[in-house]
């Protein structure tokens, strides 16, 4: 399935460094002054997830395939951006075709690196980017809600649904509060809501970037966005960008020597990636032969004729059965033989809710 993250933040906290080190790239013109990017680049990155290997080992695949994940470098962002201040009314449509923010916020002190405030302070940081997506929301939303309440009163009954869940958000946007807290009473409202594309309503991924020291544990400032992204049900995670540039360049066994010198035991990408899944509720089944063995991404409480449709739309449409090991399983059996003889493999329906770490082969007829 298609998942683009959103790198935004103000100019200069280190967005581009971090798209550059997550994508292994330098597609993104990382440079010390505000608006160095102008046009979105986006970075396809390989999901690490050790169980494929394994999968793949017993397997004797031929190729190795892991999950991608789409990173999308959006221009910097600074104060009126809602009015068309600086690229903001591009800044807003780019925000828009993304599944999920990554914000970026600096957590690092270096004088030689200008801040566009000239201050650092990620909360405040956060707040006027926070500000500009509500602001936005706040404009789509007031003439909506008082349209759908007057067609409510003519007995509209999608318009008082419509009405009770965009007027629930906009309450909260007015309080200053993120639209993405708003809770539908039902499956309606929560499609109409779904519907309705509100830039505050897509669900956040913290990121602050610290200087190389603070890459263990972080520092006051990263413990201040930590206490805010628990108070809005959103995610967080401490990386230096610095680091992360270093290791693009180091093969394994240099990267693994220097993240344990640092007292790290993954990369930065592993956290973004790992909090980004935890965020969007994502998980991974995989496919396994000779040819290839291959991870593959579904959202959570998706049924089998849903994770086939992942693989071709021809799987979903015409789904028989699923033949499921489970990892530990597979793993501990030796593969699909293995499992077979130990009664291990299932025949799962069209009822089956696939699993994180299923491996599959799925029987279909077009």
């Amino acid at each position: 399935m298609g998942f683009r993250c959103g790198i935004v933040g103000l100019p200069n906290v280190g967005k581009s460094t971090l798209f550059n080190a997550l994508t292994e790239t330098q597609a993104a013109q990382a440079a010390n002054y505000p608006f160095c990017t102008i046009e979105p680049n986006v970075g396809q990155v390989a999901v690490p997830d050790a169980r494929l290997e394994k999968i793949a080992a017993i397997a004797k695949s031929a190729k190795v395939i892991p999950t991608q994940l789409a990173f999308v470098d959006i221009a910097g962002l600074v104060k009126g951006a809602s009015k068309g201040e600086g690229l903001g009314n591009q800044f807003l449509g780019n925000i828009r075709e993304v599944d999920a923010i990554v914000h970026v916020l600096r957590c690092f002190e270096d004088d030689d690196i200008q801040h566009v405030a000239n201050t650092v302070d990620p909360i405040a940081d956060a707040e006027v980017v926070e500000t500009e997506l509500m602001l936005s929301d706040l404009e789509s939303l007031e003439k909506r809600v008082e349209n759908a309440k007057r067609r409510a009163t003519g007995g509209d009954k999608e318009a008082k649904a419509l009405a009770s869940v965009l007027g629930q958000a906009l309450d909260l946007l007015r309080d200053g509060k993120p639209a993405r807290l708003t809770e539908p009473k039902d499956d309606e409202e929560a499609e109409l809501f779904a519907q309705a594309q509100l830039l505050t309503a897509k669900p956040v991924l913290y990121v602050c970037n610290v200087a190389e020291e603070d890459a263990a544990k972080g520092n006051e400032l990263s413990a201040q966005v930590f206490e805010k992204a628990k108070a809005e049900g959103a995610e967080a995670v401490v990386v230096s960008a610095a680091i992360e540039s270093e290791l693009v360049v180091m093969d394994a066994e240099e990267r693994a020597e220097y993240l344990a010198d640092l007292g790290l035991e993954e990369s930065g990408l592993s956290r973004v990636i790992k909090a980004g899944y935890t965020l969007l509720g994502l998980k991974t089944f995989f496919t396994a032969g000779p040819k290839e063995s291959r991870a593959w991404t579904f959202p959570a409480g998706a049924k089998a004729p849903q994770a086939a449709g992942e693989i071709h739309t021809d799987f979903e449409k015409g789904f028989i059965r699923a033949e499921t090991i489970a990892y530990d399983d597979y793993v501990s059996l030796g593969g699909e033989s293995g499992a077979r003889e130990a009664g291990k493999l299932r025949q799962e329906g069209k009822e089956y809710l696939v699993q994180d770490g299923d491996v599959m082969l799925f029987k279909f007829n077009v």
